[in-house]
């Protein structure tokens, strides 16, 4: 369940995300033994030494398949390995609460039981036998795991003192979600349940790690206090939190969501901001978070009105170019790679509604699209552990321009995030850059530092680095992060033949 709109870290952002955050600010203290170093000065945990060539691919198994079940997913496991998915998400697997339930079909985030799987998906020999398909296949799975709130027909009812209440002792629902009800955290209880629950699915099911929903809402010290009994139990498990908010990445959880970045998009592509604020905020990321702070790189899910819907066909395609490219593990939603338009956000949500596959035939430049950029990305390092050094170019207005490095490879981007096309100059090197096969866009002739790019198209190049170049690249000051490099801190690196 999102809460960009409510989520305490994102205040953190007021600057560039003012006009869209709402409802009260919230004064916050430290809890015992949080530091007081500035984010920037604490290490954010090691995440698994394969989480940075993965890409997360959710899956609501109620909508992806004709069966609307766990063997729907098991079935289509050799396309989602031929397209390359590391890590499957699966949105709530549980029974779905029935008093006060929302639409037809009930919101999976409003959990009758944590220990069972609803019986309209199947049997837990079922998910058992998806799961080993999926390692079969080289593949992960993680579930989501809504911790901050259950059903009001929850079999925690038995535990009144489990949920919050007014002091009316009527149970509350957390904000305006009126189908569930708020979990007690300052119950031990409560805390000692919802960890032996997680326990419970990685030892019983050799799962791979969790989706935490609302992942904000719940104590920070809570999730540390359960990640030490996770890691014993399965070391190198997987926790993706459904939050932008620093403290979590400190010990607790492997990435998060990169929130403020999705905004940004949605205000450069729907409402004509600066390219620039691109670069801008990712920057902020960085200085608010814990140095190497992994983050999900997201544009659409089932929160979301579809990109294609907000950005259109070109515009999806730019978004998806930018996502794939950047630092961080990009995230694939149901039918993306097909351009499948169907809805799922609330009221969607609450429905039966089924990915349109055939999709792909009538746009079959995002199922090229997906088909290009997985595998390059997963074939160039740069791409997935290199310095990101956004270099400037003649229309920061409309361009995105930056360089993924390695002490072996650059490689130059360059995405258009608007209609107009551009006609100028990058500012690199002219060197001997060679241009990735794009199939969505015809490619041309072009000596860089010029550059053309048509309304919302994107145009990769690469280069290896020589020896010497290399060892500067390879070089960082202590005080930047080894994940993005400014301009102007990259040219105190350069050697003569480097990017200017």
């Amino acid at each position: 369940m999102k809460l960009f709109l409510r989520t305490p870290a994102l205040l953190l952002f007021p600057v560039l995300f003012g006009a869209l955050l709402t409802g009260p600010a919230q004064v916050t203290t430290l809890a015992p033994g949080i530091s007081t170093k500035a984010p920037g000065e604490i290490e954010a945990r090691a995440e698994p030494a394969w989480l940075d060539t993965a890409i997360i691919y959710e899956i609501f198994p109620r909508s992806f398949s004709t069966e609307g079940n766990l063997n729907g997913v098991t079935a289509k496991l050799d396309d989602l390995q031929k397209l390359g998915v590391k890590v499957l998400w699966l949105m709530p697997i549980h029974p779905v609460g029935q008093v006060r339930k929302k639409g037809t079909a009930g919101s999976p985030y409003a959990v009758r039981d944590y220990y069972a799987i609803d019986p309209a998906y199947g049997t837990k020999s079922d998910l058992h036998r998806l799961i080993d398909e999926a390692h079969r296949r080289g593949m992960k799975v993680i579930i989501d795991i809504v911790a901050n709130h259950t059903s009001f027909d929850s079999v925690l009812m038995t535990h009144p003192k489990f949920y919050k209440h007014d002091t009316h002792g009527n149970v509350l629902s957390p904000y305006d979600w009126t189908d569930v009800a708020a979990l007690n955290y300052a119950d031990p209880e409560l805390r000692r349940y919802m960890t032996d629950m997680l326990l419970y699915w990685v030892k019983d099911f050799d799962l791979d790690g969790f989706r935490c929903d609302a992942a904000g809402e719940v104590p920070t010290d809570f999730w540390e206090s359960a990640r030490k009994e996770l890691d014993r139990q399965h070391p190198g498990i997987l926790l993706l939190a459904e939050a932008s908010k620093p403290e979590l990445l400190r010990t607790a959880f492997d990435l998060d969501y990169s929130w403020p970045l999705m905004a940004t998009l949605n205000n450069v592509i729907e409402h004509g901001a600066p390219a620039s604020s691109i670069k801008a905020t990712l920057e902020q990321e960085q200085k608010l978070f814990p140095k190497h702070s992994m983050h999900m790189r997201v544009f659409d899910d089932h929160d979301e009105q579809r990109a294609l819907a907000r950005y259109g066909v070109p515009g999806s395609l730019a978004a998806a170019a930018l996502i794939f490219t950047l630092d961080g593990v990009p995230m694939l939603y149901s039918g993306m790679e097909v351009s499948d338009p169907t809805e799922s956000a609330a009221p969607a949500l609450f429905e039966s509604l089924k990915v349109w596959w055939q999709a792909g035939a009538l746009r079959p430049q995002f199922p090229k699209f997906y088909s290009f950029i997985i595998p390059y990305r997963e074939q160039h390092p740069a791409l997935l552990r290199g310095h990101t050094i956004w270099v400037d170019n003649s229309e920061d207005a409309h361009i995105v321009t930056y360089l993924r490095r390695t002490a072996e490879e650059e490689v130059l981007v360059a995405v258009n995030l608007s209609s107009a096309p551009f006609r100028g100059t990058v500012e690199v090197s002219p060197e001997a850059w060679a241009e990735a096969q794009n199939p969505v866009f015809h490619n041309r002739q072009t000596a860089i530092p010029s550059l053309s790019l048509d309304a919302f198209e994107f145009r990769i190049f690469r280069r290896p680095l020589n020896a010497s170049a290399s060892a500067a690249a390879h070089a960082r000051p202590e005080s930047v992060s080894p994940k993005t490099i400014s301009p102007s801190t990259a040219a105190s690196t350069r050697t003569s033949g480097e990017p200017e």
